[in-house]
């Protein structure tokens, strides 16, 4: 993608940057379509039920089904709400779950732009949807909403630090914050394997940060009735669902090329396999993670859920740093 953006003429890069994020869009709105189908189907088989298999050959346009319900739903808005935050919140909630994929480097020659501080962008970035989350809650004037606001803000926060802190270890190994050199330094070995400790921490904090269970309280039908999207309907609900699956594939990329390689081969011998062959594989296993631990696993209560992230992450986090720290210290001859 930088490539063809390079060799396109000057009066015809904003064409060709539009046309391309048109074409991100459309795969965007592909997986979303089809994670759902399989997120369903999975869970269906591993909890012994058969899943969609109505609308369409094998249940496929199923949710091509439940996106059109939604899309033709009334447009309903609570008398009291706030007018104008009602109706940004799910704006501010996606908007930056797609702008982050602007520095997503997908194989050598596929990405929007080559940051030099990428890592940096997509942890700044990713930080703006919390405030359309408690946007929403609070504009919405209903106090299971704010409630789910509140609890989202909290814990979105909360985890978002021991996230951060997890790749710090990366950046020491690497010495760069670009996301095009975090995959190149892994050739010849992933950082799954020198940062495990980081590992484990990124991916249960990206879980809370996701919303997805066992963290999912925010959204937690049995006393919130559902969270802080209780007074959406329609296509505006729409946007809060598919800014869930739209970081669901952001962090599935971003675990990607921080931990297991990017686009590289898992044996030098399997170069020729493209690239983008490989990054499909890893990311498709992330995916599948996040459906195994939604049918297996239960919410957690709020208290523990706080605690969890201060008490636990935190200092697992801090303490990887430090080994990191050492261990690099140590192979340089400076300790």
């Amino acid at each position: 993608m930088s490539a063809l953006l390079q060799q396109a003429p000057s009066w015809g890069t904003t064409f060709w940057f539009i046309l391309a994020a048109v074409a991100l869009l459309a795969v965007l709105l592909g997986f979303v379509t089809y994670a759902i189908y399989f997120e369903r189907k999975v869970i269906g088989w591993m909890q012994l039920r058969i899943g969609p298999n109505r609308v369409g050959p094998l249940g496929l346009l199923q949710t091509v089904a439940d996106v059109l319900k939604l899309l033709l739903k009334e447009d309903t808005r609570p008398q009291h709400a706030d007018k104008a935050l009602f109706t940004l919140a799910p704006v501010l909630a996606y908007a930056p779950a797609f702008a982050v994929l602007a520095v997503m480097p997908f194989t050598e020659s596929i990405q929007f732009a080559d940051l030099g501080i990428g890592l940096l962008y997509y942890i700044a970035l990713s930080g703006i949807t919390v405030l359309g989350v408690i946007t929403a809650g609070w504009a919405s004037n209903n106090k299971y909403s704010l409630i789910g606001g509140l609890r989202s803000a909290a814990q979105m926060i909360s985890y978002e630090v021991p996230l951060v802190m997890s790749v710090v270890g990366i950046v020491l190994l690497t010495g760069s914050m670009n996301l095009r050199e975090i995959v190149e330094a892994q050739r010849d070995v992933w950082n799954i394997v020198p940062q495990f400790i980081g590992f484990v921490v990124f991916i249960v904090a990206a879980q809370a940060e996701l919303n997805r269970t066992p963290f999912d309280l925010p959204e937690a039908e049995s006393e919130l009735v559902a969270g802080y999207h209780v007074e959406y309907s329609g296509f505006r609900f729409a946007m809060f669902m598919l800014s869930e699956y739209v970081y669901m594939f952001g962090m599935g990329t971003l675990i990607t090329i921080l931990f297991l390689g990017g686009w590289l081969p898992i044996h030098p011998a399997l170069s020729f396999i493209p690239g983008i062959v490989w990054f499909i594989l890893k990311f498709s296993l992330y995916v599948f993670l996040q459906f195994w631990l939604r049918a297996t696993m239960p919410r957690i209560r709020v208290d523990q859920l706080m605690s969890f992230a201060w008490k636990v992450l935190l200092p697992v986090a801090l303490f990887n740093i430090l080994l990191t720290a050492v261990v690099i210290s140590f192979q340089n001859g400076t300790l």
